[in-house]
């Protein structure tokens, strides 16, 4: 019995590469920093009404500024009425003035506006504030900060990495996955060596978040030397007559040429994510691609999780190159993965004894009625 890779997730080195989602913390200084405005409010001895009255002036010009917003945006989605709202007037509306209750909110505070206790108009203040706002549209001082759009992208899921990673898994990984140890017990027969080393009959997939990947493993490491192909799994698939699938299997030698067998692939997504940033159509830089990478890792990581049918036949393996480039990095990554696999093989043996059939177990069944002790050596 082995230990799913997903129970050690957060203590694997990979949780020091790649950072986990945002956990609205955001939300709750915003939270926080209210309070201690309005206690500062309080502080300062003016009038309650006072404080109100402000405070709803200024949530009056802040709603204007999203209402005009929504009619600057309105003024460009007309012409994409047919082509992106499918002839839809309300989809339309909804699309550019989001359902937030800021027309609702600019009714209440706006009647700040309309106090007949203050000397001056209304009507002034209301174009000021209009300017204000619409000089700040025209300006573009509103754009998102590189925090938010990063957010808001992950937390939609449409980022490259999110597609890349399902497609990766329902096209792949799922597919294989769970054949590997019916093609791993197949292979065996013929190599022998293979049955010593059960905790290692998982695909391991390495995830260089650099994206660059070797198609000839034996060419990045000459410690990693290929032995043979896993039995093929042949289906039929989008129209593709037998289509087949299979994985290669690796050894592993260590600083004291001793083998271990692994069966071992890049993720190759990847790839796309890495010719993108070559292509100048893509607009993809250095970070964006190391970004995109990170949360790759990320999404394969929790979608593998989640799925029985492929627990306990994977281990992802992400991963930095050094600065300095080392002969046999790649090599000395994989074993240590190996190594750890076989420790947690042998801890949830350890901590997790199987009964054997030897064992005879005996059923005591009281004859009397009445509560018996569950100490069998009381009388």
């Amino acid at each position: 019995m082995s230990q799913d890779p997903s129970t050690s997730t957060r203590s694997s080195p990979a949780a020091l590469l790649v950072p986990e989602p945002r956990a609205g913390r955001a939300q709750h200084a915003a939270c926080v920093l209210l309070a201690v405005c309005f206690v500062v409010l309080l502080l300062t001895g003016e009038p309650l009404m006072s404080i109100t009255h402000r405070a709803c002036a200024q949530l009056a010009a802040l709603q204007l500024g999203v209402l005009l917003k929504g009619c600057c945006c309105l003024a460009e989605e007309i012409f994409h009425l047919h082509s992106r709202h499918h002839g839809s007037l309300w989809q339309m509306l909804c699309a550019c003035f989001p359902p937030r209750w800021h027309l609702a909110l600019l009714l209440v505070s706006g009647s700040a506006y309309l106090d007949p206790q203050e000397d001056d108009g209304h009507s002034p203040r209301l174009t000021l504030a209009c300017l204000c706002q619409l000089l700040v549209l025209t300006l573009g001082l509103q754009k998102l900060s590189a925090v938010e759009v990063s957010e808001l992208t992950e937390s939609s899921k449409k980022n490259v990495a999110h597609g890349l990673a399902w497609s990766y898994y329902v096209g792949y990984l799922k597919i294989v996955l769970p054949r590997l140890k019916e093609c791993m017990e197949e292979i065996s027969r013929a190599n022998p060596m293979l049955r010593a080393h059960r905790d290692a009959w998982k695909l391991h997939i390495l995830v260089p978040l650099n994206c660059d990947i070797w198609d000839d493993l034996e060419k990045a490491d000459s410690n990693i030397q290929y032995l043979a192909d896993l039995p093929e799994t042949t289906l039929t698939r989008a129209g593709i007559k037998r289509r087949v699938y299979r994985q290669s299997l690796y050894v592993i030698r260590d600083k004291d040429n001793k083998p271990r067998p692994c069966v071992l692939e890049f993720a190759s997504p990847l790839q796309t994510l890495f010719a993108m940033a070559q292509d100048e159509c893509a607009a993809f830089g250095r970070e964006q691609r190391l970004e995109q990478a990170r949360l790759f890792y990320r999404t394969l990581r929790d979608i593998l999780s989640s799925s029985r049918e492929c627990a306990g036949t994977y281990r992802l393996i992400a991963y930095e190159e050094p600065a300095e480039a080392e002969s046999h990095f790649l090599s000395g990554l994989i074993l240590r993965h190996l190594q750890q696999q076989q420790r947690e093989e042998y801890v949830v043996h350890e901590e997790q004894p199987l009964v054997t059939g030897s064992v005879e177990l005996s059923l005591q069944v009281s004859s009397s009625d009445l509560p018996q002790p569950l100490r069998s050596d009381r009388p």
